[in-house]
């Protein structure tokens, strides 16, 4: 019979919902917060911020690798409407596996399904894009079963139709290179910057309609300094691999993923026989360990996963199905304590 273990301290695997912020995050920040003042300002102090506003986007941009243009936002979220609503194009098309944010931003967009592995069904795409200028939004990483999606030839397809690409990179910045896109969605509490600070990256500004106000006159708003400065400084200080590959070595041994196209190591889809998501996630939480069922947007509903129902994942495993999410503080005896709980769990 499983009995929950008193522990001395919590162990945080939900880092996809979002992640502790780098000591490198707040250290810029404190000299945000030092120097504030509004960066559209004329005085001094204005120019100053706007100086410092302006270096940390060119470091977001050296160290993401993107020569286009960097727009700050409050999120992904916020990020997603901008490119959804402004793009200078016709028909939107989005993966059946997105996060809501894009679904919110795009009622009316036709949705590409993808396969049982995950993976977008590209001959359904190529036959979706045959359309003037279309707009295909698709997650690079998803952010419920830590799958990638082979955007190299998604950005074939639809570039060879003429049409535009959005990435959602929330959960792949600062751990992947980016893919080659012509929008990008970028969140910097996803991988240890502040809460509050995100970008759309954009090849060029004209593929986006102005809408009045701050950012080049794309975003109504005073910027956040001292969370571009904090976002800029993880960025950064982010090193390949993002984890020590044996770190997670354990969630390997233990099985019982989703069979994914190209799965990643932080993220993953966990199906555990004969008990439901939820009451693993009360019975981790009773442990001490901090686990989701799906992502954070959704996790407080009873309802299926929307992702695992797309991937014609079986209802009762769909449902017995939590996730488990690594960050750049996780260690090693984390996982295995995790693997061991998890075990003593199914077998109770």
């Amino acid at each position: 019979m499983f009995r929950a273990r008193i522990i001395p301290e919590r162990i945080y695997l939900d880092h996809a919902a979002t992640t502790p912020l780098r000591p490198e995050a707040r250290e810029d920040m404190e000299e945000g917060f030092r120097l504030w003042a509004n960066p559209s300002s004329p005085h001094a102090e204005g120019r100053k911020a706007r100086s410092l506003l302006e270096d940390a986007r060119e470091r977001i941009k050296t160290a993401l690798g993107w020569d286009g243009e960097v727009i700050f936002t409050s999120g992904a979220s916020e990020a997603a409407a901008l490119a959804l609503d402004s793009a200078q194009a016709g028909a939107r098309l989005v993966s059946s596996v997105e996060h809501d944010c894009i679904f919110q931003a795009a009622l009316d967009a036709e949705r590409i399904p993808v396969r049982t592995d995950g993976a977008l069904d590209l001959e359904i795409l190529t036959e979706a894009v045959q359309r003037e200028r279309p707009l295909v939004a698709v997650q690079h990483v998803n952010s419920e079963t830590g799958n990638r999606q082979d955007l190299s030839a998604v950005a074939g397809i639809v570039g060879q139709a003429g049409g535009l690409l959005l990435a959602d990179c929330a959960q792949s910045a600062g751990k992947f290179a980016l893919p080659s896109c012509d929008m990008a969605i970028v969140s910097a509490h996803k991988f240890g910057g502040p809460i509050g600070i995100g970008a759309l990256l954009v090849r060029d500004y004209v593929l986006l309609r102005p809408s009045g106000g701050h950012e080049r006159g794309y975003r109504r708003g005073t910027e956040n300094l001292p969370g571009a400065m904090g976002m800029a400084a993880v960025l950064e200080a982010a090193r390949d691999p993002y984890l020590d590959p044996a770190i997670f070595a354990p969630l390997d041994q233990l099985g019982n993923t989703l069979s994914l196209a190209d799965p990643t190591p932080y993220i993953r889809a966990i199906a555990m026989p004969n008990m439901s998501a939820t009451a693993q996630v009360m019975r981790f939480d009773m442990a001490g360990i901090a686990v989701s069922q799906g992502s954070a947007c959704s996790s407080g509903t009873m309802k299926t996963s929307r992702v695992l129902e797309a991937m014609q994942v079986e209802s009762g495993v769909a449902a017995n199905t939590i996730r488990v999410s690594l960050g750049w503080n996780t260690t090693r005896e984390e996982v295995e304590r995790f693997c061991e709980v998890w075990l003593e769990m199914a077998r109770a």
